[in-house]
């Protein structure tokens, strides 16, 4: 067996249907184009039409298998008719990707209620369904890879973490708890955990040239995240190479929680 073989025996995703959501920007997006690549034939759910067809247009012209599901998940209903919409392509998904999410953060003395529904509508809730909707099927075929993206305010309050820290603190304890239920029959399911990154989600902060400054200074590598950072941690958990590797979060925050 050559290098080349065994590698992608280990971390192909040929014959794999994935459903990304927020798969049109920032990370959701490169892991979106990652599992694509890696031989996934990729669903992206997100609002944006023109975002959704530039994102698949792009992995179509390279010779990957997408298409793309516009649809708001701030509603039961809205994430029940995505699901269905999204497996009605390619068919059900082997992997599910959670990175969709809303990055609202008023001081915690201004909270309304509406944001907090909001926050946990789209943050929580949705990946919670979706699990729901999928994970039964994934633990049947005996395959399954759930992903979840997080936050470092799951694990620490700091910028007004508010609702939005306690919407990515619940959602690693859905994927423990998805973990739980599903592993013994092949799913795993695991949280990526970002430091900062440039992305749309982030515009509040990444307007502030000292904060980004200061912020990549906390780093051990000395700068902030990139998208692309996330393809090879989103390959190998999405792979059977993580078959051992369930309930956990990864960092991929270039020793931003470390230092």
């Amino acid at each position: 067996m050559t290098s080349q073989s065994y590698l992608a025996d280990l971390f192909s995703l040929q014959g794999r249907n994935a459903l990304v959501t927020g798969g049109s920007s920032g990370i959701g997006r490169a892991i979106a184009g990652a599992l694509a690549r890696a031989g996934a034939s990729v669903v992206i759910v997100a609002r944006g039409e023109a975002e959704l067809a530039a994102t698949v247009g792009e992995l179509t012209a390279d010779g990957c298998r997408a298409a793309w599901v516009s649809a708001d998940l701030g509603s039961r209903d809205g994430v029940r008719e995505a699901a269905r919409r999204a497996a009605a392509v390619f068919g059900e998904p082997d992997i599910l990707v959670n990175s969709a999410g809303v990055n609202l953060r008023p001081p915690m003395g201004e909270l309304t209620d509406e944001v907090w529904d909001t926050t946990m509508a789209v943050n929580l809730e949705a990946p919670y369904l979706l699990g729901q909707c999928f994970g039964p099927g994934m633990a049947e075929r005996g395959f399954g890879r759930i992903i979840h993206i997080t936050s470092q305010q799951a694990h620490r309050a700091f910028v007004q973490s508010g609702a939005y820290g306690v919407s990515k603190g619940g959602l690693e304890s859905l994927a423990r708890s998805q973990a739980e239920a599903w592993s013994p029959y092949g799913v795993t399911c695991n949280t990526l955990v970002p430091g900062f990154v440039m992305t749309p989600l982030n515009r509040r902060l990444s307007a502030d040239p000292a904060r980004v400054a200061e912020l990549a200074a906390r780093t051990l590598v000395g700068r902030n995240g990139l998208a692309e950072d996330f393809a090879g941690a989103a390959v190998f958990l999405a792979s059977r190479a993580s078959a051992y590797v369930t309930g956990q979060s990864i960092f991929v925050d270039g020793g931003f929680s470390v230092h």
